[in-house]
This record gives structure tokens, sequence and C-alpha cells, in this order.
């Protein structure tokens, strides 16, 4: 039996409005995203990804390309709600049916202040990986969200 975990779930402020910060989420995540760090690529034989790419509609899928050429599937676009919504089969170099859950919810504050929030769950999907997938992805969003995008944003 597969151990369920509960969501990580991460907030952060960016000064900026939802239209703004959810294009930055999406268009601009090869620029904020740490590639060099948080890469298939990387990971596989020390070298960053010459690229990140995002299609950015419902069923666009997110795709690293290995400084060979290869092509790695991170994950698929489930919502695709400018500025309010954005949902994703996210499994990062896996086989797409061990995905986990993303979602990214952008709340308008005020025309210079959004909260962002992203809940990542269904950990159940990665099976016996799923405790130390649930570890290593919870250490992470610390850097790659709230640092890197909220970086982002506030440049």
């Amino acid at each position: 039996m597969v151990e369920t975990l509960p969501p990580i779930v991460k907030s952060i402020e960016v000064p900026c409005g939802a239209q703004k910060a959810f294009g930055i989420f999406v268009e601009g995540m090869p620029n904020w995203w740490p590639l060099d760090q948080r890469s298939i690529s990387i990971m596989r034989n020390g070298a960053p990804p010459s690229a990140l790419k995002i299609d950015a509609r419902q069923g666009g899928r997110i795709v690293e390309i290995g400084p060979d050429g290869e092509e790695h599937h991170w994950g698929t676009i489930r919502t695709y709600d400018p500025c309010h919504r954005l949902k994703l089969d996210f499994h990062m170099g896996l086989s797409p049916e061990t995905a986990s859950l993303v979602e990214v919810v952008f709340h308008e504050i005020s025309p210079n202040l959004t909260k962002v929030v992203l809940t990542q769950s269904r950990w159940e999907a990665f099976g016996d990986l799923a405790r130390d997938m649930y570890g290593g992805y919870g250490s992470s969003w610390a850097m790659i969200f709230e640092e890197g995008y909220g970086a982002a944003c506030a440049a």
C-alpha cells in the first residue's frame, strides 16, 4: 500500500499584478528556474540543459532540451487560465503515469501585489518513490519558487 502524503503548499506575495505574475511564471520559467541546479540534464550528466520550452496552453508540454538535443518531458498543462490558475501533471523526466499535480493560483491583491499559491499533491502516483520525491520537492520549492520565481517578479 502506498503512503498518502499531504500536499506541499508554498505561498508568496509578488510585487506585480496577476497578469504579469502569471506571465513570468509560465513564459518566463526558463529565466527563473535554476536549470543549472534542478534539471534532468544536470542529474544525468552534470551539464545544464540548452533550453526549457513551455507550450503555454491547455494540453501544452514543458520540455527540457538537453545539451545534446535530447528532450526531457517535465509535465503537461491540464488547466491554463491566464492570470488565475495553472494546473500541471508534473513528473520531471519520469513516466507521465507517475505525475504529481502542481497547481498555481494567482490572487491579485492590488495592481502591484499578487499572492501566488503553489500546491503540489498526488504523491501516491510516484509509488515506492513517493516519500523520497516528497522530501526532495519539499526542500526544493523554497529555492525554485520562493527565491527564483519571487526574484523574477521583483525585477
